[in-house]
Parts: structure tokens; C-alpha cells; sequence
């Protein structure tokens, strides 16, 4: 009979134990879930918590300001004047000894603000549209950038000698091309001051850089 007694009550015990677990882990259950749970859903939650300062959308929270400096600074200047935005013309002759110069005058026609800087290009041509002599030499010079708004000016001075004294051979242009600096469509300008040189020892024509105003 003893021998018989130990096997039941190590089953007892066995069975008191496995229902001492049940009930902890249905307690366990019933308070929360375990930390590894918690763990999880806060690293769930992370990508939505940083989206606010996440770069991108940081970027797109800054676009009102951003597009108001933008705005700004394309009020001041947009780049450089496209021939489309303006208006040549040559100006009233200025002589001087033994000098035939004419001021080229280049006007901003656009509602923007642009620039231009350094030389502009020009060329004589007759009816047809043949160049007469030439392409101008560009006289030394220090060019600065200029701000033109709209309705601004800048003037490039275009000299040569005169012919009566210099003996070169002469033609008579129709107009004068004006391009501005670093475009390459021209802008045509009827020339009515007479004959200009095109040929011979003395027939270089020279434009200077452009300035500020409408000449000197």
C-alpha cells in the first residue's frame, strides 16, 4: 500500500501545479499585454510620429516662405534680358575729332525685372540684309552686370571715323542690327546717318560695353 500511495500523490501534485500555471497565465491575459506587445506598437506608431519633421514633408512645410522669397527675388531679377523683353535704338549723333559716334540704346519692354552685361553685337546691312563691312571691334572696357526694370535703358557706344577724312571706302546701310550680350537673335534698327566705312585701312568700327542710361 505505501508503494501505491507515492504514485497518486506525485500525480496530484502534478495536476495541482499545471493548474496553478493556467490560472497565472489567464491572469496575465486578462491584466495587458506583455511588453514585447507594447514594444511593437511603438514602433508601429514611429513613422506616423515622425512624419512631421521627417525631411520631405519638413521641405513642403517651408514652401509658403520659400515661395515668397522666390517671388521676391524674381521681383528684383529673373536673369538675363532675352531680345524678345527689348527695344534698340541708335541715338543722336555725337561727334568728336574726326569721330562719328552714335550711342545704341537698348530698352527692358517686359514687365520684369533682367540684365545685361558686356558687349553688344552689331552689324550694317543693306535692303537685302548682306552685312556691310566688318563686325565691330570691342573697344577696352571693365563691362558690370546692369539691372534693368522695366522701362530701363543701357548704351553701348558705337564709333568710327569719319570717312571724308579717313579716305575709307564707304556704303550706305539700310539698318543696323543690334544683338544683345549672349542672345542670338538681332534687333533691326533703320539707319538714317548716312554712309559708313567698309572697307580700307581705316574702316574698323568699334562698340564699347554697355552702361546704365540711354548715353552720355
Amino acid at each position: 500500500m505505501a508503494n501505491t500511495s507515492q504514485p497518486v500523490r506525485r500525480t496530484a501534485l502534478l495536476a495541482g501545479g499545471l493548474a496553478v500555471l493556467g490560472l497565472l497565465s489567464a491572469c496575465g491575459s486578462e491584466n495587458g499585454t506583455p511588453p514585447p506587445s507594447h514594444s511593437a506598437r511603438a514602433s508601429d506608431a514611429a513613422p506616423s510620429a515622425g512624419t512631421a519633421t521627417d525631411p520631405g514633408t519638413a521641405a513642403a512645410a517651408g514652401t509658403p516662405s520659400d515661395t515668397a522669397g522666390s517671388a521676391s527675388a524674381s521681383a528684383r531679377t529673373d536673369g538675363r534680358c532675352h531680345t524678345s523683353e527689348l527695344r534698340a535704338a541708335v541715338g543722336r549723333l555725337d561727334p568728336g575729332a574726326g569721330q562719328r559716334n552714335f550711342p545704341l540704346v537698348l530698352t527692358n519692354t517686359s514687365e520684369r525685372t533682367c540684365t545685361v552685361y558686356g558687349y553688344p553685337g552689331a552689324a550694317f546691312v543693306d535692303a537685302s540684309g548682306k552685312q556691310l563691312g566688318p563686325d565691330p571691334e570691342r573697344a577696352p572696357g571693365s563691362p558690370e552686370t546692369l539691372t534693368l526694370t522695366p522701362g530701363a535703358s543701357a548704351w553701348a557706344g558705337l564709333s568710327f571715323s569719319s570717312p571724308e577724312i579717313s579716305g575709307a571706302r564707304t556704303a550706305t546701310p539700310a539698318a543696323l542690327l543690334v544683338t544683345p550680350p549672349d542672345e542670338r537673335a538681332s534687333l533691326k534698327v533703320e539707319w538714317t546717318a548716312g554712309a559708313v566705312p567698309v572697307g580700307g585701312k581705316a574702316s574698323s568700327v568699334s562698340v564699347t560695353a554697355l552702361e546704365a542710361g540711354s548715353g552720355p
